[in-house]
């Protein structure tokens, strides 16, 4: 195993509020180790190897660890997994997510949370369907529709 087998890369929407604060709030350093917090809005290289890759960052959170891609409901049953429950929000994160039936069962609400509070905020969702020319951050603009 290589030492980037080892640590784990979370990309998940910085201009989502719930996604913000979850990946705040997930104690995750204390049971993995190293952990990689990225904002998709970025573009990095790592996300654009996601996008390349099929992964749809608007449709859920994404976590790169030991060679695997976890997308979506899979994400947060792997991290509810990986997380310990020393903290209060690991712990409900490990009631919640810890089986993947009912993570699958669980997530289209929590992403359909974001979509809502993002329309709310007026923010952008994640332009991915051509991100190298999508602007600062990658995004288009879907506030048209609140007029």
């Amino acid at each position: 195993m290589t030492g980037d087998d080892t640590v784990a890369t979370v990309f998940y929407d910085g201009q989502c509020p719930f996604c913000s604060a979850y990946v705040r709030l997930l104690r995750l350093r204390e049971s993995v180790g190293e952990v990689i917090l990225v904002d998709a809005r970025q573009m990095t290289a790592e996300t654009l190897d996601l996008v390349d890759r099929g992964i749809d960052l608007n449709e859920g959170m994404a976590l790169k660890i030991g060679g695997r891609i976890y997308h979506g409901d899979e994400c947060v049953h792997a991290l509810a997994m990986l997380t310990t429950s020393s903290r209060w929000f690991n712990r409900l994160n490990s009631m919640l997510f810890s089986s993947g039936r009912r993570a699958r069962i669980i997530y289209p609400v929590m992403r359909a949370g974001r979509n809502a509070g993002l329309w709310l905020l007026r923010r952008k969702k994640l332009d991915l369907r051509n991100p190298k020319r999508g602007g600062p951050g990658g995004v288009h603009d879907t506030t048209s529709s609140h007029d």
